[in-house]
């Protein structure tokens, strides 16, 4: 039903690029904005890791260069029976992590040193669990599709808006066409973007929790990555907002307008897995800071007199 669901919302979201393109250029317009769409998508499809990657300057790490991060995501790919991604490490202080790559075959996950030093091991596991979700249920050529898609028609609106501009002081503009290309596209293209975002982080939140068997460190990540993650600044989400659809929790971006369900829904749904595995009930919510040293939150925050406690997947091996 998932996956029935994601392909009507992405033909919709494809339907209503060529609605555009006809509203700006009658029947050639649609079959342009098909064919530029489609242009777009095996663009994407073929470049979309290298892009998200690259904008990240992420760098590859291995067993030599990181050895606890790169046998931890080993081992999960073994659990989850997916091949082995390509694993990199993003040298930034936001807590963060993703996934990328056309299919399990060619996919590649990241998580930023921020991550790697906030986290206790196992939550870091449950973290990297949700990201091979997305691979498993080939989520992240999708979700860049829907992006390539949605970008494109925002770019189609704003050209459509001095396009239309100019008609209207010639006396020959459409208010209604107008409306539709300015507001209504853009405005409809994001409500389907995060529809189709929404119900995959649920299904990689449940694939995460099965792969590594403990949901309940996922709950506790997504809590202290959301806690920090309003705190401490994002400079690549900064300047291109839609990466911030790539991260398990998305920075400084409203429940009402952003492609992730609330992070306390998410727990909830979690602690609901986690009584059907039957594990041990236990409280987590998401706060506005780091919870300090708890059964949940191994890492207490560090007093001045005190350094500062690394993970132990730190990459820097301190």
């Amino acid at each position: 039903m998932s996956g029935m669901k994601t392909t009507m919302l992405l033909a919709a979201l494809t339907a209503l690029f060529m609605a555009l393109g006809y509203t700006l250029g009658g029947s050639g317009g649609a079959v342009i904005a098909l064919l530029v769409a489609a242009g777009m998508n095996f663009f994407t499809f073929w470049n979309a890791d290298k892009i998200v990657l690259r904008m990240h300057d992420a760098r590859e790490v291995d067993a030599q260069s990181a050895p606890d991060f790169y046998n931890l995501v080993r081992d999960l790919a073994q659990r989850a029976q997916l091949p082995m991604p390509r694993v990199y490490i993003i040298d930034q202080d936001a807590p963060n992590a993703f996934a990328t790559g056309r299919n399990p075959d060619n996919a590649a996950v990241a998580a930023t040193t921020g991550l790697l030093e906030m986290l206790s091991r196992d939550e870091v596991a449950g973290v990297m669990a949700h990201e091979l979700g997305h691979v498993k249920n080939r989520d992240t050529l999708i979700m860049t599709m829907v992006a390539t898609i949605a970008g494109a028609i925002s770019m189609l609106a704003n050209f459509g808006l001095f396009f239309r501009s100019s008609d209207n002081e010639n006396g020959h503009g459409n208010m209604i066409a107008s409306l539709l290309a300015v507001i209504v596209a853009p405005f409809a293209a994001m409500i389907v973007q995060m529809a189709i975002s929404r119900t995959r982080e649920y299904g990689a939140d449940r694939a995460g929790a099965e792969i590594s068997g403990n949901p309940h460190a996922l709950a506790s990540a997504l809590a202290k990555i959301a806690g920090q993650a309003e705190r401490i600044p994002n400079p690549v989400a900064e300047r291109n907002p839609a990466a911030a659809q790539l991260y398990i929790v998305p920075t400084h971006v409203s429940e009402l307008f952003s492609t992730h369900p609330a992070t306390e829904k998410r727990i909830a749904a979690l602690q609901d897995i986690a009584a059907d595995m039957g594990a041990p009930a236990l409280r987590v919510t998401a706060t506005s800071a780091v919870p300090r040293a708890s059964a949940l939150s191994p890492h207490a925050a560090p007093s001045k007199d005190q350094p500062r406690r690394r993970s132990a997947l730190d990459p820097n091996g301190r």
